[in-house]
């Protein structure tokens, strides 16, 4: 919007609110007004004609009162204004103000009576051109959290002990140097390989596409540090591309993006694994302290000099306790020294009987050897024997001999009852020399009287 100025040639005389009581004697003589009162009519000019109003310009000389009141000039290379942002207003700012922002404000243009200033009461300011790239950040960022590029299932932890960490960023940017200097602070062990890239402008997001693509091709990397000092939207929209946000997403290692301040967010930070609210902090989030890691290891190693003194005194009362149970060394060594010794003693005694003598005690235990065995046989003969005949004696043959036969229905069940059997029925009938097959004619009851059992008390 173009800014108007107000022109004396063409203003337009109103009559005052209040008038100084000194009069002119003639009308045209200029009327003579009070200060104070000229500030009030020169204000409700500016409110008549020209408010509200609408300024582009360059913040400079930003400051918040503990009132919450901002106040700062708006200029460019033409002129200036003050301006008072009152603190209801400053409340719904949605980003921060510092020096140099290039902004528009709408507003009232007033008069500051207390100086006679010029000066503009902002209602309202945003960000030159952050309005439509605002909408473009917005509607990337619901897009790729539709396809889950920020889930945070998907995120690694970085390790806290890397080996080899890669960077990219601008090799003439201070980020690099706070990354370094904050690396060579905490981790000095830790070696570093810079992919330089350009990180604004219109080659930007390719240039970092293809200085995260060599960190990818290394085996080495532990973890990737892109980043970037601070700047205005504009300055950091190379972050916001949409192909390098695939390209953080491929990463094969955990990659910490830490871009611009605290308050800049921009859409390769949400695709990160990590984001840090600055490079400086990006540093510290990728490696453990050496200081930390010491401390640490002095721990561990205090630790295992306890449980090894205390493993030692365990295993010193086990020693004590088997002392214990086995007695004096020197003690059990005599006597099994003075039991060797006997049997020496009494191997001697041995070799020193006559040879016949040994001879002769060997023919006699030869020869109880035999006896003992053929006594043994003999024995065994004779219970073979008596079982053999026992066998004998119970053969169904020698039954059947004396005219007794087998009888089996046709199931091959034994027939020992009449009254079990039908009449018509047919049985297998087993005799000495073979088998033949009867019917059942007649039964009758049994003629034969039944004997008792004898025992040896009745």
């Amino acid at each position: 919007m173009r800014m108007v100025w107000m022109n004396h040639a063409t203003s337009t005389p109103a009559t005052p609110m209040n008038t100084d009581p000194v009069q002119t004697e003639s009308s045209a003589t200029p009327r003579i007004w009070a200060v104070g009162a000229l500030c009030r009519m020169i204000a409700q000019v500016l409110n008549a004609r020209l408010n509200p109003v609408a300024v582009r310009g360059e913040i400079s000389g930003f400051s918040r009162a503990s009132s919450g009141h901002c106040y700062f000039t708006l200029k460019d290379d033409h002129g200036q204004i003050r301006c008072a942002m009152f603190r209801r207003a400053a409340s719904q700012l949605r980003h921060p103000v510092k020096d140099g922002d290039q902004v528009e404000l709408t507003g009232q243009l007033s008069v500051y009576e207390a100086r006679g200033d010029l000066q503009l009461v902002v209602e309202s300011l945003r960000p030159i051109g952050q309005g439509a790239l605002l909408e473009a950040f917005l509607r990337l960022k619901a897009r790729l959290e539709g396809e889950g590029l920020f889930d945070a299932a998907r995120k690694r932890e970085p390790s806290s002990l890397p080996r080899v960490v890669g960077i990219v960023t601008s090799a003439q940017a201070a980020a690099l140097q706070d990354v370094l200097t904050a690396l060579r602070r905490r981790a000095p062990h830790v070696r570093v390989v810079v992919s330089p890239a350009l990180v604004q402008g219109v080659g930007a997001p390719a240039s970092l596409c293809t200085a995260l693509e060599r960190l990818y091709q290394r085996t080495d990397i532990d973890t990737i540090l892109l980043v970037r000092g601070g700047g205005s939207m504009e300055d950091l929209w190379a972050f916001n591309d949409e192909q390098l946000a695939r390209q953080v997403v491929r990463s094969p290692v955990p990659l910490i993006a830490g871009i611009g301040h605290e308050t800049d967010f921009t859409i390769a930070e949400f695709c990160a694994d990590v984001r840090a609210p600055t490079p400086t902090a990006a540093a510290e989030l990728c490696a453990t302290q050496r200081t930390d890691l010491l401390d640490e290891l002095e721990g561990l190693a205090l630790r295992l000099q306890q449980r090894l003194l205390h493993k030692l005194d365990t295993q010193a009362q086990r020693v004590d306790s088997l002392q214990h149970r086995l007695g004096r060394p020197a003690e059990r060594l005599q006597r099994e020294s003075l039991r060797l010794q006997h049997l020496r003693i009494q191997l001697h005694q041995a070799l020193r009987q006559p040879w016949p003598l040994q001879r002769q005690r060997l023919q006699w235990f030869e020869q109880a050897l035999q006896r003992g065995v053929q006594q043994t046989l003999q024995q065994g003969n004779q219970q073979l024997d008596r079982l053999a005949t026992q066998l004998h004696l119970l053969d169904p043959r020698r039954v059947l001999q004396r005219g007794y036969a087998l009888l089996q229905d046709e199931q091959g069940h034994a027939v020992t009852r009449a009254q079990s059997l039908d009449m018509g029925q047919r049985l297998h009938a087993t005799l000495m020399d073979g088998e033949v097959v009867v019917t059942v004619d007649e039964r009758r009851s049994s003629q034969f009287p039944t004997i008792a059992p004898t025992h040896p008390n009745s």
